[in-house]
This record gives structure tokens, C-alpha cells and sequence, in this order.
């Protein structure tokens, strides 16, 4: 095997360095040292072009060619994608032998250039994501995170990361930029998939079993964003103003309990900026938080082009390098840029001498350390032979199905009318059966996903279930609303020199009223523009500009349309010279449209007008021509399908993601009408809701006997589905966060402090729709017998509060107990409940189960006035139940 031959190339080498030794001794290229000695001895000999390599990482590789690597790099995104060119493809020797083994053997082949042909020899960190299964092709999905958060099992979480670490490590890769373990207390933010939820204990723990795994096989975790990615609104990377103790007892416990329990030996900063600085280059953060008061040895990474933010972004430096500047100096360590051609904007501070040269040396020692660490100088490599075994690997198949069934979470499962029974799980002995919903034919993933492997939709699951039914299938309305949409390309010319030109001429101008002359002009295709951060081009100012284009549109068939603007006013909009829009006013977003009749094959003079003084730039021209807008055909198709049903599924689905932040937090388009319709039928039905985050509930809730949460639920979602809702799996998947019943009411998080008088509103309470830790099961407990080994304690002592669960119910079952504490009083006011333990417990009808939890003065302490932890004498009141509101048994325990 090629992997082969290089280890015995190394070998060579190493024999042949060994021999130059004995004159000039490379102790970084001597495996028997110390790591520190080596580290030293390699930094001294390190010019400064290749210190600042070693701190810039990108997407990419030798595709390019690999003299622009011939001083080194921190390490690759590898991108397996694009064909290499040149002496890239001999080195290379490419290979369409599948994406796992193009990996690997893509990423050998990195490693024996910078390994050899580099002239101090020093190997990257190939990097990726992995936030619930590697983001390649022929990798397995896992559920998505907030769904492994779910499961409130860290065994399994384990199981899963330990699957994924060997699916990563055998193609060479050898860092992660994951887990996320922001504190989703916000849940309009678009990211809280990605999540473990709204607690800081809950994430902490499934943190630090994900992270555990990987690095304990030498693949260095990257726990992000820190320290939070979300601000006011739950928007994306909207600046965070926390106090220290919040920040303490919050935001960082996640961070600390990676670094120091999981081993994470690296740092992701986030986007936004903390208390007035960007959290990359943020001297309280990274500096004293971070590297002093925890000790951290590993390294500091960007977010992607973070580094340049605070020049384009939070305006707290000129330029680029003053940006760069403050980041090294400031704590970073490593730049992730999306390009190699993006570097000279953050080299330039290091070669004019504005970093400081033990900033500089710091990081770029850290990097080295870890590199050692891995084993890279003399390992570098991995067996291509091996790769494969990893590929649709059926035990990693298996813990996939395990961890969606366990992510499952009944929210509301009532009795059919007039019977004993609920109305699921479904009897397997159905004639036939409706499946609705477009999510339920094509299985959907979540954020940061890979493209899956034998991914199964919740469909062909449910048919796989019902053998001997009939399955019906309609696709319901889906889930968006396609009330307009933008003009397309195809439809608008110009005029250039007497010649009809495809596109609109634009006219640029550096004034909010389109006069003079214009700064830039150019051929747009259409009018689709989203400038939020940036301007239309480097020479408009990209917070006061206007712009006008004119030309002609034709539409394909004779019809009267609505046609209009989409976007931030002001405008207007002329058709052959006639004003049929007028927003020439600055006030918010909305969409304006107007009715016109346009002959098929006709061009129309087209003129638009715009304007925008304060920057966030959003344009879009748009009509219904064209638009398929027969939602209501598609309801009355379900409708039908599920008429000739015995009983139904609908499955409905929400958008969200990075940079795709939710104001409005119920079903979008029209499936809440779909819902409506369906209940009508009279026949039994559960809602299966698709989505990383909540969903509110209010116009629906009532007619839906039964609804069940499924997340992302990875490749085996299909089937993990079908065994919930046919009784072959019996739910027990908590929340781990708040449903809202409406998002007037957010935030909304369980572990709030007591407020000083009540904490409803004047139309609607202050309580969940659905609280944390929340989740229903076919069968039922009884907890009871409460008891504690020591009632009264000294705050260095722990006891055991003893307690027994029975099932009470029919079926086996599985309860998810869950101990919360509250300090009676303390010295600064202290949450109402803080989640300080849960067990994952499997019981046979009719069985009892004794089980404990040890209270140990870790889950006792605060920070008190003075910011010192510390366990203050008084009661502690303890309460074990089924979820943050659901509490079973309470009891006292007495600190001295």
C-alpha cells in the first residue's frame, strides 16, 4: 500500500537525519525528548514567514499547486472536491475509489510533502467538521445534536462520539471544529440544532462525553463558540454584555468542564463581540479567563474570516492588519480564513512588526505542541487498507438507530374518544395507513450535516413497518409559503450601442437620492441582493448609497401579475415610464406589489430606484408570475389520502440554520392549516414534528391528539420513527429546552432566579408550553421512599439522597429522572432549580429500581458576593422528578 512506502520513506529519512545529528543534533526531530524541549528547538529555528504559517488554516490543499506551501501550514480543510492540475496530480496520484479513501489518501499525500519536501519538516492538522457524524460523503449521520442532547444519556453520547472519531481518524483527519456547546437560552436563534440546550450542567455533560472520545484517540476537539454566539433577539453573533457572574455560572461552565474533564485542546471564538471587544481578539476572554485562570495549553482558533471583523465589522481596528494585531496580542492563536489568497491581509501585521514577538512565538509554540502531541512528526499517516471498514459500518449503523429512537420525545399522546387507549403507539395491524408531509418522503438532516448513507426517510421506514398495509403518501403543502418569487434573469435586457443585452444596467451612486454622476456602472442579471454586511462593491459605501437600473422585462405568457419590491425601503418602480410603486420612505422591510398586465413576448421599459443611508441592504424584484400557489389543492389531496386511512402521520418541518435566526417561531407556510384539515377527518393521527429547535403550537395544538418531536434524526431516522410510532420503541426523550407558547414570552428558560414580584404578562403566563426535561412515555412511574445517608452535612462532606422508581404501566419503558437543587437562601440570589443530576433507567412493567444520586459540595457551591466559589451553611431543597416542573419527591438537606 502507497501509505506503506511512505513510512519506509520516512524511515529513510529519519535514518538519514539521525545520521546528521551526530554534527548538528534536530532534538524537535527526536522522539525520546521532551515535548517542550522540542517544541523550543524547532521555534528557534523558524523563520518568521514560517511562524505565521503555522498560524493560518484554510479549506483546501496541494490542488493548487504546492509551491505557495513551501513554507508550511497550520493545517487543512481538505477539500476532496476540485481535480488537481500539474505536479499536484503527480504527488497526488488521484483517485476516484470513493470519497473515504480519496480522503485518506489525499491527506497521506499532504503530509509526505510537508513531511519532506518542506524545509523544516513539519506536518498539518487536517481539520472538518463532525457536529453529529463527520461532513463528508460516505460518512454516517448521526442525530442531530440538540436530538443527542435529547437522549439525556451520556453512555450513548459516548458510543456516538467514539463511532465518529473512528470514521474521522481513519482518513487522516485529526482535529474537529466541534462540539457547540453555546447555551441555547434564546431559541430564535437560528443555531440551536447545533446545541445541547438551554443548560449549563446538561451541556456540560454531553460536551465533555462528546469530546472525551475523540481526543482520548488523538483528535483534538474544538468546543465552540466561545464564549456565546447569540445576543439580543436570538440573533447570530449579536453583541453579548453578560456580567461576570452570569458568564461564570452560564456561559463558561460548558467551556471549562471540555477543557478540563474532556481534554479539548482547542478553542473556537465566536463572531460577536463581548463587553466591547470581538471575541477574537478579546484580552479578558482569552487571556485571563482562558489562558491564566484555567491554565489552557491548547491552542485559540477563529471562526471562519473572523479575524478580519474587527475592521469590517466591529470597527474597533482601521485596517487588517490593526485587526490581526489585536487578535494575536489579544489571546488568538490561529487564523481560519476561507482562502490561501486572503493571506496577505493578515501577514502584513506580522511583517511590519505590530504583534508582539512573544505573542507570536506563544502561539505558534501551542501549535507545535499540539502537533508533537498527535505523534505527527513520526506518524503522520494512516491505512488506506482501513478506510473502507468505516463505510455504512453496520455497528455504527446500529448506535445511529439507537441514538434516534432515544432522541425521540413524546410531547402529547391522548386517549381516542371513547376508548382506553391513547392514540399512539398505532396498532401494526392497520389495513392502511396516510403518510403526509414532504419531510416524511425526504429525510432531512440538520445544520452541518454530511449528505448521509442510506439515509432512510420516515416514509420508507413506515412502509418497511406496515409490510402487509396500504401506504398512502401525499406531500401535503410544504413548508413554505410560495406567495411570490423573484424575477428571473431570464426575463430582463438592456440595451448596449443599439444591441439587446441579457440583464439590467445598474447605476451605482455614493448619495441617497440616485443624482449625479454614478460611481459604478454595471450589468446585473437581476434584481436578488442581500448586501447585510458589505456594500455592492468595493467603491460604494456600503451605508449610504443609492442606485437605479433600467432596461426591459418580458414575461413568457400573456397574464395579469402581481409584480413588486421585496426588501428595505425606499423605492420606486416605473413600467414604461409609468410610476406604479412609490416607497420612497425609510422605515423597515415589507414587500410591496401592484397589479400589471403583461402580453406574452412583450418588453416593457423597467425602471428601479433605491436608496439605502444605514447599511443592511436587502432588494429583491418579484411577481407571481410563474408560482405555483395551490396549497389548498394540495391539504384537500392529504384530506383524502387520510379518509381512506385507518389511521395517519403528518409530518411537518421549520427552517432554521446558521445566519438564519427565527422571529416567528410556528410552522411556516401553510401546514398549520394543513394540520387543521386533517384533524377534521375525525381519524387518528399523530403530528411528527422535523426540526432542530421549538415550534409554537397554539392555533393546532388542541385538534392534534398526539405529537411527537423526531429532531434530525440522522440516517436511521426513518426507521427510529416508525419503531415510536408502531410500539416497537417506547419514547423516553426529554426537552432539552423550553417550548414557549408564544415568542412574546422569550427568553424562556427554566433556571431563572426568583423575580421580584411575578412573572406573568397580562395576556398570557409566564409558564412553557412544554417545560425543560419534559417528555412522555406509553407506560408509567411512581417515585417513592426519599431518603437521604446524612440529612445534615459540613460543606467539604457528600451524602446519597436513596429514592425508588417503579413502573407502574403495561409496557417496558425507560424514565429519565432528573434531580434538581434550590438554595434555600443564600447570600446572592440563586436560581430557582439548577439541574444537578439525571439517570437514564430502563424498567419492565410491574419492576422497581432503588437509585441514587451523590450530592457532593461541587453541586452545592456558588459564587458569592465576592465572586469566591463557595458552599454556604443552610438548607438545600433537593427534587428528583420526570422533568423541571414534573417534580416526584422533595426533600431538605441541612449544611453546617
Amino acid at each position: 500500500m502507497i501509505y506503506r512506502k511512505w513510512i519506509s520513506v520516512a524511515s529513510m529519512c529519519l535514518a538519514v537525519t539521525a545520521g546528521l545529528c551526530q554534527s548538528a543534533p534536530l532534538i524537535y526531530k527526536d522522539s525520546t525528548q521532551p515535548i517542550a524541549l522540542r517544541v523550543q528547538d524547532l521555534l528557534k529555528r523558524m523563520t518568521p514567514e514560517e511562524k505565521f504559517w503555522q498560524l493560518y488554516m484554510i479549506p483546501g490543499g496541494l490542488q493548487e499547486g504546492s509551491e505557495q506551501y513551501k513554507h508550511g501550514i497550520f493545517g487543512f480543510q481538505v477539500n476532496t472536491s476540485s481535480k488537481p492540475g500539474g505536479a499536484a496530480a503527480q504527488l497526488l496520484n488521484y483517485s476516484n475509489k470513493g470519497n473515504a479513501l480519496q480522503m485518506a489518501h489525499e491527506i497521506n499525500a499532504m503530509q509526505h510533502f510537508f513531511l519532506q519536501q518542506s524545509r523544516l519538516g513539519i506536518p498539518i492538522i487536517p481539520f472538518d467538521e463532525a457536529l453529529h457524524g463527520l461532513l463528508r460523503a460516505e460518512a454516517t449521520v448521526y442525530p442531530q445534536a440538540i436530538a443527542l442532547a435529547a437522549t439525556w444519556d451520556t453512555l450513548l453520547m459516548g458510543r456516538v462520539a467514539r463511532a465518529i472519531a473512528r470514521e474521522t481518524k481513519s482518513r487522516g483527519i485529526r482535529q474537529i471544529l466541534t462540539p457547540v456547546i453555546n447555551i441555547a437560552s434564546d431559541v430564535r436563534w437560528g443555531r440551536t440544532e447545533e446545541t445541547y440546550g438551554e443548560d449549563p450542567f446538561l451541556t456540560s455533560e454531553m460536551g465533555v462525553a462528546f469530546v472525551s472520545p475523540f481526543e482520548k484517540m488523538g483528535i483534538v476537539t474544538t468546543p465552540k463558540h466561545f464564549i456565546a454566539n447569540v445576543g439580543d433577539g436570538g440573533r447570530d453573533s449579536y453583541p453579548i454584555h453578560y456580567n461576570e457572574r452570569l458568564l461564570q455560572e452560564i456561559y463558561l461552565a460548558p467551556f471549562k468542564a471540555c477543557i478540563e474533564r474532556g481534554g479539548s485542546r482547542s478553542i473556537m471564538t465566536a463572531y460577536n463581540s463581548y463587553d466591547g471587544s470581538p471575541c477574537t481578539a478579546n484580552n479578558y476572554l482569552l487571556n485571563k479567563v482562558l489562558k491564566q485562570d484555567w491554565g489552557f495549553k491548547g491552542f485559540v482558533i477563529s471562526d471562519a474570516s473572523a479575524v478580519g471583523g474587527g475592521n469590517v465589522l466591529h470597527f474597533t481596528a482601521g485596517n487588517y492588519a490593526g485587526s490581526t494585531a489585536d487578535a494575536i496580542n489579544y489571546g488568538l492563536d490561529v487564523i481560519f480564513q476561507t482562502s490561501y489568497d486572503h493571506h496577505h491581509l493578515f501577514k502584513e501585521a506580522f511583517d511590519k512588526g505590530i504583534i508582539r514577538q512573544q505573542a507570536i512565538d506563544s502561539a505558534v509554540a501551542r501549535v507545535l505542541r499540539i502537533k508533537f502531541e498527535l505523534g505527527l512528526f513520526e506518524n503522520p499517516y494512516v491505512d488506506e487498507a482501513a478506510v473502507q471498514q468505516y463505510v455504512n459500518n453496520p455497528l455504527h449503523r446500529a448506535i445511529a438507530k439507537q441514538a434516534a429512537q432515544e432522541s425521540m420525545v413524546l410531547l402529547k399522546n391522548d386517549h381516542l374518544p371513547g376508548q382506553q387507549h391513547t392514540v399512539l403507539p398505532f396498532p401494526k395491524s392497520v389495513r392502511s395507513f396516510a403518510v403526509i408531509g414532504e419531510d416524511a418522503a425526504t429525510p432531512r438532516l440538520g445544520g452541518y450535516s454530511g449528505p448521509g448513507t442510506g439515509t432512510v426517510s420516515m416514509l420508507d421506514g413506515i412502509k418497511t413497518k406496515l409490510k402487509h398495509a396500504t401506504v398512502y403518501y401525499e406531500p401535503g403543502c410544504g413548508r413554505y409559503a410560495h406567495d411570490v418569487t423573484v424575477i428571473p434573469a431570464t426575463c430582463f435586457f438592456h440595451t448596449e450601442n443599439g444591441e439587446l443585452k441579457k440583464g439590467l444596467q445598474g447605476a451605482y451612486f455614493n448619495n441617497a437620492d440616485a443624482t449625479g454622476t454614478p460611481v459604478l456602472v454595471r450589468t446585473d442579471e437581476n434584481i436578488n441582493f442581500q448586501w447585510t454586511l458589505f456594500s455592492p462593491d468595493k467603491k460604494i459605501n456600503y451605508d449610504f448609497f443609492s442606485a437605479e437600473w433600467n432596461g426591459f422585462i418580458k414575461d413568457s405568457v400573456t397574464e395579469t401579475v402581481k409584480i413588486g419590491v421585496q426588501g428595505n425601503d425606499g423605492y420606486k418602480l416605473y413600467i414604461n415610464d409609468e410610476l406604479v410603486i412609490d416607497n420612497w420612505k425609510k422605515t423597515s422591510f415589507n414587500t410591496v406589489l401592484t397589479d400589471y398586465r403583461f402580453i406574452r413576448d412583450q418588453n416593457y421599459k423597467i425602471r428601479l430606484v433605491y436608496y439605502e443611508p444605514a447599511g443592511n441592504a436587502r432588494l429583491k424584484l418579484v411577481w407571481t408570475s410563474g408560482v405555483n400557489n395551490n396549497w389548498q389543492d394540495q391539504i384537500d389531496k392529504a384530506v383524502l389520502a387520510v379518509q381512506q386511512a385507518d389511521a395517519a402521520v403528518v409530518v411537518v418541518g421549520i427552517e432554521e440554520g446558521e445566519f438564519r435566526d427565527r422571529a416567528k417561531l410556528g410552522l411556516p407556510g401553510h401546514q398549520e392549516e394543513l394540520i387543521k384539515a386533517i384533524a377534521k377527518t375525525g381519524k387518528p393521527f399523530s403530528v411528527v414534528i422535523t426540526g432542530g429547535s421549538v415550534v409554537t403550537m397554539e392555533h393546532w395544538i388542541d385538534q392534534a391528539p398526539a405529537i411527537v418531536d423526531a429532531w434530525y434524526p440522522g440516517d436511521e431516522g426513518g426507521h427510529a420513527v416508525a419503531d415510536v410510532l408502531f410500539g416497537d420503541y417506547n419514547p423516553a426523550g426529554r426537552l432539552p429546552i423550553t417550548f414557549p407558547v408564544f415568542e412574546g414570552q422569550l427568553p424562556l428558560v427554566y433556571n431563572h432566579k426568583p423575580t421580584g414580584r411575578g412573572d406573568d404578562y397580562d395576556n398570557l403566563t409566564g409558564q412553557p408550553l412544554f417545560p425543560f426535561g419534559y417528555g412522555l412515555s406509553y407506560t408509567s412511574f411512581q417515585y417513592k421512599d426519599l431518603s437521604f445517608s446524612k440529612q445534615t452535612m459540613g460543606a467539604s462532606d457528600t451524602t446519597v439522597a436513596s429514592f425508588t422508581v417503579t413502573n407502574t404501566g403495561k409496557l417496558a419503558g425507560e424514565e429519565v429522572v432528573q434531580l434538581y437543587l434550590r438554595d434555600q437562601v443564600a447570600s446572592v440570589t440563586r436560581p430557582i432549580k439548577e439541574l444537578k443530576g439525571f439517570q437514564r433507567v430502563g424498567l419492565q412493567p410491574g419492576e422497581s429500581k432503588q437509585l441514587s444520586f451523590m450530592i457532593t459540595p461541587e453541586m452545592l457551591s456558588m459564587l458569592n458576593a465576592a465572586m469566591q466559589k463557595v458552599v454556604e451553611p443552610g438548607a438545600f431543597r433537593i427534587m428528583i422528578g420526570s422533568s423541571s416542573k414534573d417534580t416526584r419527591l422533595r426533600g431538605l438537606l441541612n449544611v453546617k
